[in-house]
């Protein structure tokens, strides 16, 4: 009898010891899965590297920034020429900015042209001690139109698109700016250096009054 039992009780602990393998080897599937995922997710943080500003600094000291880029096509009598037009806003943030437009069937050629066309187009504004205008102005380019104002220290730059460009670009600090026509983001670009180009310093308004007044 004794032996019998035994027999029986056999299959029963060979069933459990099975059950018990298969707990063990599903709890090693999940925990391999789990760091195979987590292992994905380190390897596609590390591969994805740092993201690609719309800015940098040259060589020359300018610091160069892509407002724009379009693709264009020119008719022919063999068809279609599609390129690509890079509008560019370059500056010293120490009063100098410029801009160039760039055209070619590659992006990074198109924007090479536009960066070298921007150097030979730079120009110097003023602006006062504490980093902003001196007094109100209005620049006009085509449709657009846009005014700028000085702000007091703190404030930073109100402006956004084109504009912010130009004006980070030339070094000022807190400027207000609003834009209130055509939104072609060349001529809004021209519009604001034409603004900045526009003021006046304190000592030639003193000269016109025959007046003598402090650098500001």
């Amino acid at each position: 009898m004794a032996n019998e039992i035994k027999q029986e009780n056999k299959p029963v602990e060979q069933a459990q010891e099975t059950k018990e393998a298969k707990v063990e080897t599903k709890e090693v599937k999940t925990n391999a899965k789990v760091e195979s995922k987590d292992s994905k997710k380190t390897n596609s943080k590390n591969n994805r590297g740092p993201k690609k500003p719309n800015r940098r600094v040259s060589t020359s000291g300018f610091e160069e920034k892509v407002v724009d880029i379009k693709r264009i096509s020119k008719t022919t009598k063999g068809g279609r020429r599609m390129r690509f037009s890079a509008l560019v806003v370059i500056g010293d943030k120490n009063g100098k900015v410029g801009y160039g437009i760039g055209k070619s069937a590659e992006v990074p050629n198109a924007i090479k042209k536009a960066v070298k066309n921007a150097r030979n187009n730079v120009k110097k504004v003023i602006m006062n001690k504490k980093g902003t205008l001196y007094h109100e102005v209005t620049g006009y380019e085509a449709a657009s139109k846009v005014l700028i104002k000085p702000a007091k220290p703190g404030t930073g730059i109100v402006a956004g698109g084109a504009i912010r460009a130009v004006i980070e670009s030339a070094g000022f600090k807190d400027v207000y700016t609003k834009n209130l026509g055509s939104n072609t983001k060349m001529n809004m670009v021209q519009a604001t250096i034409n603004g900045l180009l526009s003021q006046k310093h304190p000592s030639t308004v003193a000269k016109l009054r025959d007046k003598e007044v402090k650098d500001l």
